[in-house]
């Protein structure tokens, strides 16, 4: 399924709630080849109870680094989490640094489920659930294509 557009506000809040319902793991990733700013680590330190490690990789879901590496963090999806993503961001494609990590995406059962880009202003969910497609298409002003 391919995200048209970028999920805004109420919209974008669904297809989270969605996502950590589904899937047991996020991730994002701070470019070392990128300006960053006090926010980016604020972020990380609100998250770190639910951190599982952070791992440093020259690729990560959709997106592979030729010649550098970059620092991917992974979380738990978890209630606390979800309510600390929902509170500091409103948009997919908000997750750019310098104000953002790069590429919030999310991860069910060791395989990829929502894949942002978010510079290139690209994401795209993979699943084969047709009840998860129903539900995800129902959402109010998510514009997807499969």
């Amino acid at each position: 399924m391919f995200i048209q557009t970028n999920p805004e506000g109420n919209t974008y809040y669904n297809l989270l709630d969605i996502a950590f319902d589904t899937c047991d793991t996020f991730i994002f990733v701070i470019r070392k080849d990128m300006d960053s700013n006090d926010s980016i680590f604020n972020i990380i330190d609100m998250l770190k109870e639910s951190l599982i490690e952070m791992k440093e990789e020259s690729k990560w879901p959709g997106t592979k680094l030729l010649e550098d590496t970059a620092y991917v963090y992974y979380y738990k999806a978890d209630d606390n989490a979800k309510k600390i993503i929902k509170d500091i961001s409103n948009s997919l494609y908000e997750w750019v640094q310098p104000n953002f990590p790069e590429d919030l995406s999310f991860i069910k059962d060791e395989k990829n489920w929502l894949i942002n880009m978010a510079h290139e202003k690209q994401a795209y969910i993979i699943t084969e659930d047709l009840d998860l497609v129903t539900k995800i298409k129902s959402i109010k002003d998510l514009d997807v294509v499969l």
